[in-house]
């Protein structure tokens, strides 16, 4: 499959906000839009930067990729932007991700164990590298399989960048739609059928577990 230039066309309208208090916000962001903004002023439109329009203290936790939609978190406060980073570097927040694979797992349950690091020469592509490498590892649980497909929960225990879709890819099933990691067939959809269905955090403030969800978009 041929590459075409990449333009940037984020869908229109406001974030859909899933939970708001002092200290966190939480929501759901559209496939398409950059959580952060990227280079140039035409990659300017992002969620953070949308975000702001309501809540001008919003803090940048962690991201999501361009092509995934699903559960972000952002702080209202340094406090709570470092508490909350604690808890991400502690592995400590529970992500639960949906993901529509190529071909059909034989298998109910896995783990992928294996390290990545980017690969320089193909940025923003990541690969497996056991000698460099930085350990990564994602379990993953079947939904559902059929017509050539597998439906899937992602859990990572780690986050690497592009791990779900690496992981996934080197099971020998890539997440459909999947333009860096996926070919043929398995790129020709409308979208990475990627997405961050549920969170579990502690709230930086209280202390209290908080749980939301996202519902799948496919």
């Amino acid at each position: 499959m041929t590459d075409t230039p990449f333009q940037y066309d984020p869908p229109p309208g406001p974030p859909r906000v899933l939970h708001a208090d002092s200290a966190i916000l939480i929501v759901d962001k559209p496939e398409g839009l950059l959580s952060v903004p990227g280079r140039g002023e035409d990659r300017a439109d992002c969620l953070i930067n949308r975000l702001r329009a309501d809540y001008p203290d919003v803090l940048l936790v962690h991201r999501l990729d361009l092509d995934t939609s699903g559960i972000m978190v952002f702080a209202r406060t340094k406090a709570a932007q470092g508490g909350l980073g604690k808890q991400f570097e502690a592995r400590s927040v529970t992500k639960v991700y949906v993901a529509r694979l190529h071909g059909e797992l034989a298998q109910a349950t896995g783990t992928v164990d294996l390290p990545l690091i980017v690969d320089w020469p193909n940025r923003p592509r990541q690969h497996v590298n056991h000698d460099t490498g930085r350990p990564a590892v994602t379990d993953w649980q079947v939904i559902a399989v059929g017509q050539g497909e597998t439906r899937v929960h992602l859990m990572p225990r780690t986050g690497r960048s592009h791990q779900l879709r690496v992981h996934m890819a080197e099971l020998g099933h890539p997440i459909l739609g999947d333009s860096l990691y996926a070919t043929g067939a398995a790129r020709a959809h409308p979208r990475l059928m990627l997405h961050a269905e549920s969170l579990c955090l502690r709230h930086p403030d209280t202390g209290a577990s908080l749980t939301v969800s996202a519902p799948c978009p496919f």
